[in-house]
């Protein structure tokens, strides 16, 4: 019985699953939403910083999906198949806020101008980023749960968008309710609708990306035409910019004309003619010719004022290198230097770099600059009319004398501390007078030297004694310890063994006796 329960469980377990994997993705969220409120709730959701957290589907934390479904609702899984409309990114993505953005295995939301927002990863939470590069994607969507408008205003992010044919328009203007609306390359309107169920009086005009409308526009650039782009090349010729026809089409060379001056006005260089053209037709407005001029002069003036240099440093207090080496050599062969170079820039280094400074009337730093070195190494080089004692060379020349170590005084020395290195190249900083004293010590240890090498060896002798005493020792108990236990385990041995024995006896009889 117990066995059926536990069957019955299973099985009910598995119909659970199956049922929430075949129609769990078919649950859909009555709710729904715009394409800029879905755009605007993703930048929120950004700015907020969100989180990532997988299958997660609340403010706060979400998944690529779970971003769209936390404004919407929908589709959770299918958002693609289910889509009214889509098309391929690569062939470009409409003026539509808040579209879906389909790549394999991930989701995201297009806001406008090739930017979306999509929740990533653990690593990165949501992103808002430019569409392109490693960031592309493969089909922009339109979403089930999501109504898009096709004309008329639309709010979002706290501006004005005006779509016709289901895009926002750009670069254009429109007359709508007698208020004539001007629309950016962005597509932002210049002014606040009064009335956002209005619609464009003259909406025939065609496509806003033609630049061209029944009403002025506010701004021209390349592709632009007519009256208004003629007086502009007109100006730009008589300032110097233009060279070409006066045609009333805004075209490669307007373009170029109009940016470059923009760069001598000081202006925004973005080749769109707006309202910097108040600069443009004003008498202030800068000349072609000047701004070559004075470009020219900035750059001579530029290429004859010496540039500031500060000294390259090529060795300093501190430094450990081949360099120091060779340094130290050649400060030794002029007489700065009474040490074998170690290669090591101590305190002795820059002393005698300094010293050598003073003497060719170079800045006593204490640096390698360029301008020591350089002169270090020439032949031009002044050798110190005092030289330094080699204390290396005075030292073997004492010792082979039979004076020993004694001879070498402190006032054969520099006067400055010594750095000594070893094998590690860690310095010592010791003075002339400590190195003295030391050496001092050295001569009456060797001087009492006969009267205690034999006691000394006698100690020593008597120390090695004791040691061996001591292992002789710790040897006799480890074998006696070691001995004791193999006797007790042989012991033990044969006690078991006559157990066992006695078992096989007792055994033998309880059958024969069984027997009998």
């Amino acid at each position: 019985m117990h066995r059926l329960k536990k069957l019955v469980a299973v099985m009910l377990s598995i119909v659970t699953v199956a049922g929430l994997c075949v129609f769990g993705s078919g649950v859909t969220a009555g709710a729904s939403g715009t394409g800029a409120g879905l755009a605007e709730w993703a930048l929120n959701a950004y700015y907020e910083g969100w989180a990532y957290s997988w299958g997660g589907a609340s403010p706060g934390a979400v998944d690529c999906s779970g971003l769209i479904y936390s404004y919407c609702g929908g589709e959770r899984i299918a958002m693609i198949e289910t889509c009214t409309e889509q098309g391929s990114v690569d062939a470009g993505i409409p003026r539509i806020h808040g579209l879906g953005l389909w790549r394999p295995g991930h989701v995201g939301v297009y806001i406008e101008n090739n930017m979306e927002v999509d929740a990533r990863g653990d690593d990165y939470g949501v992103c808002y980023q430019e569409i392109g590069g490693w960031n592309n994607w493969t089909y922009w969507f339109k979403l089930a749960a999501v109504t898009y408008p096709s004309n008329g205003w639309e709010q979002f992010n706290g501006n004005y968008y005006y779509y016709e044919d289901g895009q926002y328009i750009v670069n254009t203007s429109r007359n709508i309710d007698g208020t004539t609306y001007y629309f950016d390359s962005n597509g932002r309107s210049s002014t606040t609708p009064s009335n956002m169920s209005s619609t464009a009086s003259d909406s025939s005009s065609g496509s806003s990306s033609s630049g061209s409308s029944s009403s002025a526009p506010s701004t021209w650039s390349n592709g632009s035409s007519g009256d208004e782009v003629t007086k502009i090349q007109t100006r730009l010729k008589e300032l110097g910019f233009y060279d070409g026809e006066i045609d009333g089409e805004f075209g490669n060379a307007t373009e170029q004309a109009y940016r470059a001056f923009q760069e001598a006005a000081g202006l925004t260089v973005d080749g769109i003619a707006g309202s910097d053209r108040d600069v443009l037709y004003s008498d202030d407005a800068p000349h072609a010719e000047k701004a070559q001029e004075a470009t020219e002069e900035a750059k001579t003036e530029e290429e004859t004022t010496p540039e500031e240099t500060t000294p390259q440093i090529i060795a300093q207090n501190g430094d450990f290198s081949e360099e120091v080496i060779n340094v130290q050599q050649k400060l030794l062969e002029l007489g700065y230097f009474g040490l074998q170079p170690t290669g090591f820039f101590g305190d002795i280094t820059e002393e005698a770099i300094k010293a050598f400074q003073l003497q060719n009337g170079l800045e006593a730093t204490g640096v390698i600059d360029e301008a020591t070195y350089a002169l270090l190494f020439s032949e031009d080089a002044v050798a110190n009319p005092t030289p330094v004692v080699n204390v290396d060379e005075q030292q073997d020349a004492a010792v082979s004398a039979g004076s020993g170590p004694s001879q070498v005084t402190s006032g054969s020395l520099a006067p400055a501390s010594l750095i000594l290195s070893n094998e590690t190249n860690q310095s010592y900083a010791n003075t002339a007078s400590n190195v003295a004293e030391k050496t001092n010590k050295v001569t009456k240890q060797a001087l009492a030297s006969s009267a205690s090498i034999i006691p000394s060896f006698a100690a020593q002798v008597k120390r090695s004694a004791n040691i061996w005493i001591w292992f002789v020792l710790v040897a006799f108990i480890l074998g006696a310890v070691a001995f004791v236990m193999l006797k007790r385990d042989k012991k033990q041995h044969t006690r078991y063994q006559k157990y066992v024995e006695k078992k096989k006896k007792m055994s033998t009889r309880a059958q024969l006796n069984s027997k009998w």
